[in-house]
């Protein structure tokens, strides 16, 4: 059977194990469906903007052509950056924009995927982020009233936990499930700056999420449409974003949003 679209992250939800749909065209894959099978992707060299649709030659951030990734308010600084929002301001690149996405609830967490990081989602985003990050336990610290504080909480623990996932070896399945992440938890709750203390989660529900895998590589090797027209192989596992294959080789579908593909399965 055959598939072609353009590539946009998959639909997750949380289950055991967590379960993905790829949409190319309007076709929903349901990709659980497929570890275990032979399956090909073929990318022919066509690219189009996430945003206007476009045919490029390129993209910019995931999925942008230069325009929108210049432009668009989904590609501010912010989103990288959240502690830079001004959002809550009435400004940014589009303040309707902002309004309706980073003026919204927003939750700073604690997740654990090859080791323990913070980071900052809108709070209808969990736990789909967790799991775009390949996180196995996460638990919420603080739940804010918009964007900029949440990056506020974040960059005050900057300086005594990471804000970056190692995706080799959470691809590795390398759990670091030697920390407890309630102890944790409460040693982060001293680091929030105190204007904004009052915003502590007393939360304390850990969510655990499980991957759909065969096996997890011990050695990986990272697979690129721009280098080759076709991947694929056995399909052993997904992870975060990641597509895993037989020997070790992996790809992120997420970091080639806008390619138009074709899937064989």
């Amino acid at each position: 059977m055959t598939y072609q679209g353009n590539l946009k992250k998959m639909k997750v939800v949380l289950n055991n194990p967590v379960e993905y749909t790829l949409e190319l065209g309007e076709d929903k894959i349901h990709m659980n469906d497929l570890i275990g099978k032979e399956i090909l992707f073929k990318y022919d060299g066509v690219i189009n903007c996430k945003i206007c649709g476009r045919k490029i030659k390129k993209t910019f951030g995931e999925g942008f052509c230069y325009e929108h990734f210049i432009n668009h308010p989904a590609n501010s600084e912010c989103i990288i950056r959240p502690e830079l929002c001004e959002g809550h301001l009435g400004k940014g690149r589009d303040p309707e924009w902002e309004l309706e996405n980073h003026v919204q609830p927003h939750v700073v967490y604690l997740a654990i995927a090859s080791g323990l990081k913070v980071g900052v989602t809108r709070g209808t985003q969990v736990p789909t982020r967790w799991i775009d990050q390949g996180a196995w336990k996460a638990i919420r610290l603080a739940e804010v009233p918009n964007r900029f504080m949440a990056g506020q909480i974040e960059v005050a623990l900057k300086d005594h936990i990471s804000d970056k996932t190692h995706w080799q070896k959470m691809l590795k399945n390398e759990l670091a499930d030697h920390l407890d992440i309630i102890e944790e938890k409460q040693k982060m709750q001293a680091f929030i700056p105190d204007e904004l203390s009052q915003y502590y989660s007393s939360n304390d529900e850990i969510v655990e999420i499980s991957y759909p895998a065969l096996q997890f590589p011990t050695k990986v090797k990272s697979l690129s449409f721009d280098k080759l027209p076709e991947v694929g192989g056995k399909l052993e596992g997904i992870k975060g974003q990641y597509l895993i294959f037989d020997e070790g080789r992996v790809i992120n579908l997420r970091k080639f949003t806008g390619y138009f593909v074709e899937l064989v399965v």
